[in-house]
């Protein structure tokens, strides 16, 4: 009975339009964000930081950004791990070429040139759909494996092709701890999903959702899809691109482009078919998913072949986790095709109807 709408009544615009107009539903955000802030650093130890937290983070920084594209503006890409790439190696040439550049600068100019790129391989959008963007977007995927293997100035002449930064700091803060490195990361992320649920709410929001739907009946609305496509193709790229350099600056410190395969990219299409296609709370939940599973199998199956007396090896329980985790999104796809978001959604609609029969 808690989490009803009674009493709550709105007296003008704002308030009507407000992210979330449930003031349970403020508090439990607010809850939540504080304990991530201060509840969490004093409950976790380093391996959890290193292991689920920071990768949690950023994955969701970067499912989010395929969010924007695949979910509310119905473009389908299998290039997100390239532009992860460009982000990642954009920031690092920046922070090493320029001077003085600080490392926040350098991450945001890696998102931003994420964006451009983004936007000319955004391009074929305008004439093609479907499985053709598909693999228009896969070629931006090879194209930029290629491109960061082959071409020396990417990796500042690199004889090993890896390249890798130290001394992080930011406003003058050190950020090598695992906590420091958290509580970065935490603090990009809820920025940056805090743009990201008003630019959906907002009128470009909007129109990618009805270029989504129906991109002939926009346009016969008014809707420029080229603008409309165009622009989610950046915005999507740009948080990609963050989040490929916070991936690469924060959590690896040392990276060579297989660190940003086309096995990224399934990854991260993966997690917002299983999150929940355009929701925002779904790109948490397929990052939660995707990073948690893998490790959560690699413990319990040793338990089980121990029970069962039957010895399990390090490549066993890899092929498992496979095969696991590919039957596990086959039957999500089955039973709930709108993703884990929907569930939760299902959730709190119960909560609001609960006891009536409506």
């Amino acid at each position: 009975m808690l989490y009803r709408e009674n009493g709550q009544f709105k007296t003008s615009y704002q308030a009507d339009q407000q992210i979330f107009p449930i003031a349970q539903d403020r508090l439990g955000v607010l809850l939540l964000i504080a304990f991530a802030f201060v509840g969490v650093p004093f409950l976790v130890d380093e391996y959890m930081f290193r292991a689920i937290l920071i990768p949690f983070l950023i994955l969701s920084l970067a499912s989010l950004g395929v969010n924007l594209l695949v979910g509310y503006c119905g473009q389908i890409t299998l290039g997100a791990g390239a532009f992860m790439a460009v982000g990642a190696y954009a920031g690092y040439n920046f922070l090493i070429r320029v001077p003085d550049m600080p490392v926040l600068g350098a991450i945001l100019l890696g998102g931003v040139s994420a964006a451009a790129v983004g936007i000319v391989f955004g391009v074929p959008s305008l004439r093609v759909r479907g499985l053709y963007l598909a693999v228009a977007t896969l070629a931006a995927q090879f194209f930029w494996d290629w491109a960061f293997l082959r071409i020396k100035w990417f990796t500042n002449d690199s004889s090993s092709g890896s390249v890798s930064v130290a001394n992080l700091d930011v406003f003058g803060v050190e950020i090598s701890s695992p906590l420091s490195k958290y509580l970065f990361c935490l603090t990009v992320l809820v920025v940056l999903s805090l743009a990201a649920k008003n630019l959906v709410r907002a009128t470009i929001g909007r129109q990618w959702m009805a270029i989504r739907d129906m991109d002939v009946a926009a346009a016969v609305i008014g809707i420029r899809p080229m603008y409309a496509k165009l622009t989610a193709f950046a915005v999507s790229s740009f948080y990609v691109g963050v989040a490929g350099a916070l991936w690469g600056f924060v959590h690896l410190g040392s990276w060579e482009p297989a660190a940003f395969s086309v096995d990224r990219s399934f990854q991260l299409l993966f997690m917002v078919i299983i999150g929940g296609l355009g929701s925002i709370m779904g790109s948490f939940f397929g990052a939660a998913f995707i990073v948690i599973l893998p490790i959560f199998l690699n413990q319990i199956l040793p338990v089980f072949g121990a029970i069962f007396g039957v010895e399990i090896s390090t490549a066993t329980v890899s092929h498992f986790e496979i095969m696991i985790f590919g039957s596990l999104i086959v039957f999500f796809l089955i039973v709930e095709p709108h993703g884990l978001a929907r569930l939760w959604s299902t959730g709190k609609e119960k909560l609001r109807l609960w006891p009536f029969p409506h």
